[in-house]
């Protein structure tokens, strides 16, 4: 056996299903997942790429593997509280973890492979609106309803050029404000120096509409 060949054993040994795709979820974390590939994550393992394939068959398996450890992340409705309460902690909990892992995003929905993890959440998702009463086809809305709500409100918040509400006030004076005169915009100007004024954070409107979308629904739940 090469020299060559003695590192590679040598490295291999480290290697686990598990640890192959926790680096891969690192680098999908730092640089997309369109970028992944099993050369670039071989490489990051310190191991040629035909070895990864004793641990996954192929990128699919591997993006499967990726999505279940997203959604191992995600806390599960609890069954000792009310619906809305168990299914608004779950929902801001998607919200939490997709700002982790924003490549996620877009993946959820699209595996037709789901791991243990992935199938455990929408269990306990249908679980939950189930035992409020929900029928099966309104527990399907509303799961599709509050996971496209989280899953949009995530990626319009990745896109956003600012992370904090200072960092949105800073901007809103220094940028937006110059772009508003009163006398060409006067409610968007308004509305931007209010905002300001109030110290406004746009997390803040997550929790808004997911209370409003509740409370719709249940508003459905108690009239069927």
């Amino acid at each position: 056996m090469s020299a060559r060949e003695q590192r590679q054993v040598a490295s291999d040994r480290g290697l686990s299903k598990q640890r192959v795709v926790v680096e891969a979820v690192r680098l999908a974390d730092r640089e997309g997942v369109d970028g992944l590939s099993m050369r670039r994550l071989a490489g990051a393992l310190g191991t040629g790429a035909m070895s990864l394939y004793h641990y996954v068959a192929s990128k699919e398996e591997l993006l499967d593997a990726m999505i279940d450890v997203v959604f191992e992340e995600i806390e599960l409705p609890p069954e000792e509280t009310d619906w809305q309460s168990a299914m608004r902690r779950r929902t801001v909990s998607v919200r939490q973890v997709l700002a982790r892992h924003p490549w996620a995003n877009g993946l959820m929905v699209s595996r037709t492979s789901p791991g243990p993890a992935n199938l455990r959440h929408h269990e306990a998702v249908t679980a939950c609106l189930r035992r409020a009463g929900f029928s099966v086809l309104m527990a399907t809305h509303a799961n599709w309803l509050l996971d496209s709500y989280v899953y949009g409100f995530a990626l319009q918040e990745a896109s956003l050029p600012f992370d904090t509400a200072d960092e949105l006030a800073d901007m809103a004076e220094d940028v937006f404000l110059p772009q508003l005169p009163p006398d060409q915009f006067p409610y968007l100007n308004e509305s931007a120096a209010a905002l300001v004024a109030a110290g406004y954070d746009p997390a803040d409107a997550f929790i808004f509409g997911l209370d409003l979308l509740l409370a719709a629904l249940e508003s459905l739940r108690a009239s069927a």
